[in-house]
This record gives structure tokens, sequence and C-alpha cells, in this order.
């Protein structure tokens, strides 16, 4: 599941985002109000937290562009402003939550969370492949009925893949989008990873669901 950070604080943007994945979010920055709005119109996330007092364009800017293009698309406001003004001023204009900085990020994953259950039908819950399901409210992974203990790696890698089902993805692309890093050709990190999460999603069932081209990547599918 895809969040956009739209900060331009690096520092405040940066922790979030690393923090983010490691509650199994893929995470995007931007950090200016006008990259933000592109990025929310031409990109698929689940939701955006949008800073108020950006540059180029401000957070309210945004909020108002965003809804009247994308108005099921969740937004929760992270800002300094606290005045109970700023925070009807949010609402009304469309925002889901809003959180006054500084913040707890236990909190504002619980109001990510709380947001998404609340989104449309269109935010997908849960993913299948064949009896592979992932529920990526509650973060729960299940084949054939029965729960699987995934790492948080593992959980994202799995996650990328589903939403991709049927697609072949290189290495170079799980590379940047699930770690974040340029790949590094003699780096086995990717095929380490997909041999850790074959054990557990593949291995004890007789339908493989994770295939290989040799050379080119992997892929989540059902074969005959």
């Amino acid at each position: 599941m895809k969040i956009l950070i739209v900060e331009d604080e690096p520092k405040t943007a940066a922790a979030l985002a690393r923090a983010l994945r490691e509650e199994g979010f893929s995470a995007d920055m931007a950090e200016n109000g006008i990259d933000g709005l592109h990025l929310a119109l031409t990109e698929n996330y689940a939701l955006v937290i949008l800073d108020v007092m950006l540059p180029k364009c401000d957070g309210w800017s945004v909020l108002h562009a965003l809804k009247a293009e994308r108005s099921a698309l969740p937004v929760i406001l992270l800002t300094a402003l606290d005045a109970v003004s700023d925070r009807v001023k949010g609402l009304n204009a469309g925002a889901d939550d809003y959180l006054v900085k500084p913040f707890a990020f236990s909190e504002l994953l619980a109001r990510i969370r709380n947001v998404l259950r609340r989104a449309p039908a269109q935010q997908s819950e849960l993913m299948r492949v064949a009896d592979l399901e992932m529920d990526r409210i509650r973060h729960r992974v299940s084949r054939a009925g029965q729960m699987l203990d995934l790492a948080q790696q593992e959980y994202r890698v799995l996650d990328y893949l589903m939403r991709h089902s049927g697609e072949v993805l290189t290495r170079t692309h799980l590379a940047e989008q699930v770690w974040d890093m340029n790949f590094d050709g003699d780096s086995n990190v990717i095929d380490a990873a997909i041999r850790r999460l074959r054990k557990k999603i593949d291995d004890p069932f007789e339908c493989k669901l994770i295939h290989t081209l040799r050379g080119v990547g992997y892929v989540l599918e059902v074969r005959s």
C-alpha cells in the first residue's frame, strides 16, 4: 500500500517514510506543493500525508485541487498549525484527518489505519491470488486458510508482488520500489528475499505461485 508524503522538511519526510516502510507501507516523498499535487494526481496512492506550509503551492491549495479531481483519495493534514480555526478549515476542505506537529508516530499510524478502514471500497483491504490472501489493513497473510508468519521485509516483497500479480518484475524494479535502493548486479539481496518468501508461501503447498524468469526477474501468478 503506497503513501505519498508531501513535506518540505527533508529530515521529517525521510524519518516518516522510513517508519512507514518499517510498518509495511511503500512511501514516496515530495518537497513542495506542485510536485506533491502532480504525484497525487498521476500515481496510485492509498493515502496522502500533507503539510500545510509548503513552498510553491501551500497545502490548502493542494487539498482543494486534489479533492476536486480525486475526492475519494484520503488525505491527512500534518502541520504545525494548531488553531481550532485551522483544524476546522482543513476538515471542511475535505481532509480526512488533521494531526498537529510535533506528533507521536504511533498516533499517526493509528490514524492512517483508521482512515484507510473508512476509505471507499476501491481502496482494497484484501488481495487474493489463488488461495493466497493478504489483508493489508490487519497485516495478515494466509494461504489455503493457514496463517503465515512473515517478517516485515517478506511482507513488503509479497505486497508488491501481489499488487502487480501477473507482471514480470525485474530485480532492478524490485530494488527501487521495495528497498528504495539502486540495484547492484552483484548483490543477491533480492534473490535471498525471494528464497525466504518461497519457503513460506510456496514450499508447503503443491501449487507454486512465485516464478523465476531466468535473467529477468520474478512474477507472482497461477500457472496450470
